[in-house]
This record gives structure tokens, C-alpha cells and sequence, in this order.
């Protein structure tokens, strides 16, 4: 048979292609793939064979009563966990057993829910901490300058990060999270105790790191309002594995969604 007569494509019978290539390979869109995920805390089962994907460029948030296991399925995925069953796929490689600083150098950062930002260093040293993995000299100066920037801390460059709001923290630690430079971003309740006003900036922030820089995003959140304003798709999680996928409009319209989590009629 010809190439024109397979659609200009060959392949070749003996290469076999592996579950993570199938999955989230160059054949698909599909960044991140999560395949039967399960973890156990001794008789607790927190994610139950969980199948949650992303694609390339995606904005994702994952909601759920407490318990639902949302943030247990991020840490799976940026691997401070271990999963007790099943695998993650990410960008055509199987990444299960691999190390989180292994995973940062294949395009996946974490913001975790409280911010981790170092107290006693400033802001500008904060924010050099991932850069200076990978740029020197002035370039580093300038990605430092422009992380700050874009933080909304220019003139805190000499500030203790310890004395920095709780929004301004979230800030500086989604902007050291994006400077690595990832393909995906996990935030863990990002607006959580905030203003609206500091709500909404870090909204503009999500959606112009998306738009602007292609970086997909996995966001944790229990404000729904900020979820309608930002998300692409919504995942539902309850009991420990995806329970509704789809608009937020679709979402908020599900009565079953509603018994469960936004507060509707038993």
C-alpha cells in the first residue's frame, strides 16, 4: 500500500506504541492523562480509580465537597504522592514513578494551597529562586524584574516576603510557579481568604499566563463565581473520582451537582 493510500502517513508494524503515547502522545492534544488512579491512606481510599485529562492550553478547574480527594489527584499528579494503583501519563511519557523535580523539568508546576514563599528572603530573592535554575547575568535580572512585574510587587523587590498581604504572597508564588516555565500549572485554591478586588487580579493573572503563554491550568477552587469567570472546563469530583465534566453553566444546571456540592435541594 502507498503513503497516499494511508493518508500520507507510514507506520511501521513493529514499533509498538506505548499507553502514555496513546494517551497524551503527538497524535493527540492531550497534555496530562490520568489512568485508574488510586491512593489509599491505610483504609482510606481518597482518589478511586480516577481518569482526568488535559489538554494543551486547557484552563481546568476541579471542584468537590471537602474530602472529594482534589487535592490528593494534584499531588498524584506533581508526585509528592505516590499512587497506590494506576498511572500518569504527561506529554507522551509514562511519569508514575518519577521524582516531582523530575516532573518540573518535563513542564509541570504547583502552587500549593498555603502559600510556601520563603519568609525571611525578599521579595526579589523569592523570585530569583527558580530562575537562577536556568539563566545568569542579565537575563536572570530581567526575568527577576519582569516575575516581580507581573506579580504587581514592583518597589516590594526589598520587602521580607513575610511581611507581604496573603494576596501578595499568592502572587509572588504563582509567579515563581510560572517562571519555571511550565506547559501545566496546578494552583490549589489560589483565591482563597482574599479580597474581590484580589480575586479578580488574580483571575486577569490565570487568564493572561493562559492566553499569553500557552501554560494549561489545573485550579483547585470552592468560589464559584471565580471558577465561571475563568474556566474552560469544569471537573466535579466526589467520593474520591470524577463525578461531572463539562461548562460551568452546565455544572451549576446539574440538580445531582447541586445535591452534592453547591448547596441545592436534598
Amino acid at each position: 500500500m502507498s503513503e497516499a493510500d494511508t493518508g500520507g502517513e507510514v507506520s511501521d508494524p513493529n514499533v509498538r506504541e506505548t499507553p502514555a503515547g496513546k494517551a497524551t502522545g503527538e497524535r493527540t492534544d492531550t497534555l496530562l492523562q490520568t489512568d485508574d488512579l488510586v491512593k489509599r491512606f491505610g483504609g482510606f481510599t481518597a482518589t478511586d480509580s480516577v481518569d482526568f485529562a488535559v489538554d494543551e492550553g486547557e484552563l481546568r478547574c476541579l471542584i468537590g465537597p471537602n474530602g472529594a480527594g482534589k487535592s490528593t489527584l494534584l499531588k498524584l499528579i506533581v508526585g509528592t504522592l505516590s499512587p497506590s494503583e494506576g498511572s500518569v501519563y504527561y506529554d507522551g511519557q509514562d511519569v508514575t514513578d518519577l521524582d516531582p523535580d523530575e516532573r518540573v523539568q518535563r513542564g509541570i508546576s504547583m502552587k500549593f494551597q498555603v502559600p510556601s514563599v520563603y519568609g525571611d528572603l525578599s521579595v526579589r530573592e523569592n523570585a530569583r529562586l527558580p530562575i537562577q535554575q536556568f539563566a545568569d547575568g542579565e537575563e536572570r535580572r530581567r526575568r527577576v524584574d519582569e516575575a516581580i512585574a507581573d506579580a504587581g510587587l514592583a518597589g516590594y523587590e526589598d520587602v521580607e516576603a513575610s511581611t507581604l498581604s496573603h494576596g501578595q504572597q499568592q502572587q509572588l508564588e504563582i509567579g515563581m510557579a510560572a517562571a519555571l516555565e511550565p506547559d501545566l500549572l496546578l494552583l490549589d485554591e489560589p483565591v482563597a481568604g482574599l479580597s474581590v478586588d484580589e480575586r479578580d487580579e488574580i483571575a486577569e493573572r490565570i487568564q493572561r499566563l493562559n492566553r499569553e503563554e500557552g501554560i494549561a491550568f489545573v485550579v483547585i477552587e470552592h468560589d464559584t463565581d471565580f471558577v465561571a469567570e475563568i474556566a474552560d472546563t469544569v471537573t466535579v469530583l466526589h467520593q474520591g473520582d470524577v463525578f461531572r465534566e463539562g461548562s460551568i453553566e452546565e455544572i451549576e444546571a446539574d440538580p445531582e451537582v447541586r445535591r452534592i456540592y453547591l448547596g441545592g435541594e436534598q
